[in-house]
């Protein structure tokens, strides 16, 4: 897609945006959600204590619809006096069940409920197939919800998970409802720590122990799983972030996260500052991307200069971005400032004095254009 075309059209983030300024206007209730990667982390438990901070130091009204301690003697201690609303029975196959009471909590109408598990799978007969769908209706009445559930149980995360575990999550929620939360609380402790935890049998009972740990609960199955816990937190701040810029129109670059772009060209090489940008982006720990401006046909020699840059990026893992506009200049600037670029790099022009002085310094343009962002300009041979 080009970037004529992007622009034309709000993106998820500005929907969402929109999506959210509708619903608070609407009365719509908040979504707290504990995020972890991993059983025995410590989700119910900090959403137990802040809800008893809720109603203990801000006078808060707070219930409990539904909380799982899985006989964990610490959480169990944190429901203290809660309230707690009746759980109701589900007759299924000549057996009962008790399932979160939905129609009860909203007749109750609290400020605030605790509804653990995220997401659960409900018995069938129940108004919904999935907790989380209990939850927005829930929202829907204005009722603010403390929740909890683990990274591996977000649709999208299915096939990587099932990768690096060997373990199929049967149980999933649907990504949108992770962007429905208007804060994400990461709950993070080492694999060695919860490991440790595992061993003491604080999470399961001792006898199912080792076969946790054989399989599932492995250093590096939990090393991986935090990462991506991580990951999801911190792409849920940036977009909270680019919401608010949207909100508020700030258009200057915030440098909450370095973000390089390489400008890439079809009239000279551009491997000097691929490899340049590489090795910046590794030492700063920065997004790293590569920009190329479609103006016009390219020649065949152009297109050989470009796929010897394409695949040199891809052997450096560097993602590239292809926009298109009439003005080199405005396009990259227009990329950079949707982007949130911080650092630009680019070669020196390989167009000659008298061609500039009839179309103009592409870099000279470009810096005026992107007043706040570092530009770094790399020679084109040593």
């Amino acid at each position: 897609m080009t970037y004529e075309e992007d622009n034309k059209r709000p993106t998820p983030e500005e929907l969402l945006a929109r999506l959210k300024r509708d619903e608070r206007q609407a009365g719509r209730g908040r979504l707290k959600l504990f995020l972890g990667f991993a059983a025995g982390v410590g989700k119910t438990y900090e959403m137990l204590s802040e809800a008893n901070r809720r109603k203990s130091e801000r006078g808060q009204d707070v219930v409990i619809g539904y909380v799982e301690t899985h006989g964990r003697k610490d959480t169990q201690a944190q429901i203290g006096d809660l309230e707690i609303v009746p759980r109701k029975k589900v007759e299924y196959k000549g057996a009962s069940f008790e399932e979160m009471d939905t129609e009860a909590i909203i007749a109750r109408k609290p400020q605030w409920v605790i509804v653990d598990e995220l997401a659960h799978t409900n018995v069938p007969g129940s108004g919904h197939a999935k907790r989380y769908e209990d939850v927005m209706d829930i929202l829907a009445a204005g009722i603010n919800v403390l929740s909890a559930m683990n990274v591996q149980h977000l649709e999208s995360l299915n096939d990587t998970v099932h990768q690096i575990t060997g373990v199929r999550v049967r149980e999933t929620v649907p990504d949108c409802v992770l962007a429905e939360a208007g804060e994400i609380i990461s709950i993070d402790i080492s694999p060695r720590t919860l490991i440790n935890r595992l061993e003491r049998g604080d999470v399961y009972p001792k006898e199912k122990v080792p076969q946790a740990l054989a399989n599932f609960f492995s250093e590096g199955n939990l090393g991986a799983l935090r990462e991506i816990a991580l990951r999801e937190v911190a792409g849920e701040v940036d977009r909270s972030v680019q919401i608010y810029r949207e909100e508020h129109d700030v258009t200057e670059p915030w440098r909450t996260q370095e973000r390089i772009m390489i400008c890439i060209s079809p009239d000279q090489p551009s491997d000097r500052l691929l490899r340049r940008g590489w090795r910046i982006a590794r030492r700063l720990r920065a997004d790293l991307v590569a920009v190329y401006v479609a103006t016009e046909k390219v020649t065949p020699d152009q297109q050989q200069v470009l796929d010897a840059d394409f695949a040199l990026a891809s052997s450096l893992s560097i993602h590239m971005e292809q926009v298109t506009g009439r003005d080199i200049a405005q396009a990259l600037a227009a990329y950079a400032r949707e982007h949130q670029v911080t650092e630009i790099i680019i070669g020196h022009s390989g167009r000659t004095a008298w061609q500039e002085f009839l179309q103009g310094s592409i870099i000279n343009k470009l810096i005026r254009l992107v007043r706040g962002i570092d530009v770094l300009v790399v020679a084109n041979k040593l």
